[in-house]
């Protein structure tokens, strides 16, 4: 907020019309230990003007770098109609749109957007939306159960290879409600599923598969294979995509026999900034037998008494507005303006445009992989096709001594993923989208070259 506009006075008022003696008093909750007082590199006071020049000193540290990093976060290019549109009052201050006679126009956006991803990810429904990807995951887990009432054991295979902060956000979330979340192994030399260890849970009791496509290492999984053995055993299929991916790859409702079950995944590559860290959002979709089971908003159209058109929230006996503590989610936030933003991205891009952004992020990844091959102390761990992303071994160098030497040169030079996967030695997940250039990619690898 840049400008608080209430006077000493005022709060005094407001302080003795709720009876409190501060505004610490309203913060008396949190443990003493827990408050720090002081800012030690903020000076106590300064006019509007010297916070002003401050702020901006201290933003300008940050720089502004070349960025090869993804791992569930991308830097695409936005059209300037998007935000142009997106923040005009009437979507950027509309909260839920609890009243359908007075939020018409939100509700026909919210609409607009659940038909553009049903249609992306082949299903019959889509929700609007959740917090973000990873919590969607979690979301996607616990509708499962809810849907998949033939299973009693909880039990939810997910791959080594997808994000793992999305695994630890899973376990987070479920691992208080009696569910198993049980981790399938990688092969080592391809970086896929190893069909061979998911195997070794057949004929057991699996409420739901979680089947990402492509996985964390960028590589395509063959999902086919995976929906037909997870229905096989009477589970439920979870795709956990891409979004950008789709424009190109088989919708999650086409994979298999019988399609994927649930499907969601992070929506922010989709008219979203990078913008430290988030806003961002996660969707989810399904078929519709479970559409019950699904959590967030659903807006439906209608007809009025009059024969038009109409939009309003259905399903709404899910959610916990009326249902409390039996509602099919407690994490409330829609995201709203995020999903705006997305809605009016794919509106300006369409399908051709979207196929575009996808093929040229296949493009460039494909010709950096090339580009790095002849560079000496360091080699590519996968071989198979991707989108986006491929990890690369640092044989002679540190992985994390590298992205601090490449951000000395003004590079956001991949993620190090070392930690997740020892197995793998010292590595690093780097990222490629439509927005670099062929000179990008040469001025990147000589950096790289030079910092090893």
């Amino acid at each position: 907020m840049p400008f608080i506009p209430h006077t000493e006075e005022e709060i005094k008022d407001m302080l003795d019309t709720i009876g409190v003696d501060s505004i610490n008093q309203l913060f008396d909750e949190i443990p003493p230990e827990l408050v720090h007082n002081k800012l030690d590199q903020i000076p106590p006071r300064m006019s509007e003007m010297e916070v002003t020049r401050h702020i901006n000193k201290l933003a300008k540290q940050d720089g502004t770098p070349t960025c090869f990093a993804g791992a569930g976060a991308y830097e695409h290019h936005i059209p300037a109609a998007v935000w142009q549109v997106t923040t005009r009052g009437e979507f950027y201050t509309a909260y839920t749109p609890y009243q359908p006679e007075v939020a018409q126009g939100t509700l026909q956006v919210i609409y607009e957007y659940q038909s553009m991803m049903a249609h992306l990810t082949g299903m019959d429904v889509s929700n609007a939306s959740l917090y973000d990807g990873s919590s969607g995951l979690a979301e996607a887990i616990l509708m499962a159960v809810r849907a998949n009432r033939k299973s009693k054991g909880k039990n939810i295979l997910i791959p080594k290879n997808i994000n793992p902060v999305y695994t630890q956000v899973v376990n987070n979330i479920v691992k208080n409600q009696e569910i198993n979340i049980i981790e399938v192994d990688y092969d080592a030399e391809t970086g896929l599923v190893d069909h061979q260890h998911l195997h070794s849970f057949a004929d057991q009791d699996i409420t739901a598969v979680v089947v990402p496509q492509p996985n964390y290492f960028g590589l395509y999984e063959d999902v086919h294979s995976l929906t037909d053995w997870a229905h096989q055993q009477g589970a439920l299929v979870i795709g956990l995509v891409n979004p950008m991916s789709l424009a190109l790859l088989s919708a999650p409702g086409n994979w298999g026999e019988q399609g994927a079950d649930i499907c969601c995944g992070e929506g922010q590559s989709m008219g979203v900034p990078l913008s430290s860290g988030g806003p961002y959002y996660g969707f989810l979709t399904c078929k519709e037998p479970f559409v019950r089971n699904m959590p967030g908003r659903i807006v439906g159209m209608t007809t009025d008494l009059d024969g038009k058109e109409g939009f309003v929230l259905t399903y709404q006996a899910r959610e916990q507005h009326i249902r409390r503590a039996k509602a099919t989610s407690n994490i409330c936030t829609n995201q709203g303006l995020m999903v705006t933003a997305s809605t009016i991205y794919m509106s300006l891009l369409g399908s051709t445009g979207l196929r575009n952004v996808a093929a040229n992020c296949i493009h460039n990844t494909d010709l950096l992989k090339l580009k790095l091959q002849g560079v000496d102390g360091l080699e590519l761990v996968f071989d198979g096709a991707g989108f986006h992303e491929f990890v690369v071994r640092l044989t002679d160098a540190n992985a994390a001594d590298v992205i601090a030497q490449m951000a000395a040169k003004d590079y956001v030079a991949g993620v190090d993923i070392s930690a997740q996967y020892p197995e793998l030695g010292q590595v690093l997940l780097l990222c490629v989208t439509e927005t670099k250039t062929a000179g990008d990619l040469d001025d990147f690898v000589a950096a790289l070259q030079d910092c090893l």
